[in-house]
């Protein structure tokens, strides 16, 4: 079969390796679609703090079940499905308290292990959720979409609330529509104005475009002076996290998406003066994967205008160097594998 392989920063390719075969209580899946998330970015740059070499990248993704053992699932032979891409060990402090998704040892598809850039692939039946009948392109798009989503169940988001989200990249934007599930008004930044634009086509009530305003002077004239309730970060940047702290209300809830390697220093009374609540948010829950397939099956939601481009798999290196020279038409990026 044909892998997206990474050797090394810098270093991307496609190769054959042996098909896989499934081990008691595995299945094997046909992979449809990869969607090419910022850690898949930052792992082909060297820039991704948690990923060892070398590395067949991705994690989110849709698949057709091939082989399958009987289970209590209902899973099938031609299911078209998605799953969990966290590995946890199921034995330290955190997966013992039921906190699978900040497990001490996590293993993460893509980034500590082998990911889904694969023709096929092996998963544990009990990862593997049903796609409730949404098409393959929209279940390449729910681990991505958890990833927000659960982001905004780590702060206190109420209806009358005020919310910011930095970065309007499409973890920011799953992240600004789960704000608005939650019945909030969500405003959004970023420095690319194509980004701000495809922001606002699933409802976020205003865009604040930083490369021509100045983000505190517009978060007073939004909120009245008060500041943001509620901050979300989603590039991953020192200054980003710290706009988040100037921006927030008194007793505001900052919650912390995006990850990088830069140190940040600042002054730590600020959080103490402000009374900050500051989340952080690692990966997602079954619960989130679930309830997403749910509401988008259901038609609450409609997330595939997201995608703006598709690439095949012989154009894996094309489709991640189109991420890595993004001038902010690049939304969401899907590799069809098959």
């Amino acid at each position: 079969m044909k892998v997206v392989y990474i050797e090394k920063p810098g270093k991307i390719e496609l190769v054959d390796k042996e098909k896989p075969v499934p081990k008691k209580g595995e299945a094997l899946l046909k992979i449809k679609y990869c969607g090419i998330c910022g850690a898949d970015v930052a792992t082909f740059t060297g820039n991704q703090p948690f990923t060892t070499y070398p590395r067949i990248p991705g994690h989110e993704f849709s698949a057709e079940i091939i082989e399958i053992e009987e289970n209590n699932l209902g899973l099938k032979v031609g299911d078209i499905v998605t799953a969990n891409p966290y590995f946890n060990c199921g034995s330290c402090y955190s997966c013992n308290r039921g906190i699978v998704n900040a497990c001490t040892s996590n293993e993460t598809m893509g980034v500590q292990r082998d990911g889904s850039f694969a023709e096929y692939i092996t998963m544990p039946i009990e990862r593997i959720y049903s796609g409730k009948g949404l098409s393959a392109k929209t279940l390449a798009l729910i681990e991505p979409f958890s990833i927000g989503y659960h982001a905004s169940k780590r702060g206190n988001i109420k209806p009358d609330h005020k919310v910011l989200v930095i970065g309007a990249g499409a973890i920011g934007i799953f992240a600004a529509i789960s704000a608005k599930l939650k019945g909030a008004t969500v405003y959004i930044s970023d420095v690319f104005e194509k980004r701000l634009e495809n922001a606002l086509k699933f409802g976020i009530d205003g865009t604040i475009d930083v490369s021509k305003e100045n983000l505190e002077e517009k978060t007073k004239e939004l909120t009245n002076g008060n500041g943001f309730d509620v901050c979300i970060e989603a590039v991953g940047q020192s200054s980003t996290f710290l706009d988040c702290i100037n921006c927030a209300a008194f007793g505001a809830d900052i919650i912390l998406i995006g990850n990088g390697k830069k140190e940040t220093t600042f002054n730590h009374s600020i959080l103490l003066k402000k009374e900050l609540n500051i989340y952080g948010s690692r990966n997602a829950l079954k619960s989130d994967f679930l309830e997403l397939i749910d509401f988008i099956s259901s038609g609450k939601i409609s997330v595939d205008g997201i995608v703006s481009d598709i690439f095949d798999k012989e154009d894996a290196l094309k489709a991640f160097d189109s991420l890595v020279h993004n001038d902010g038409s690049k939304f969401k990026v899907l590799v069809k594998m098959s």
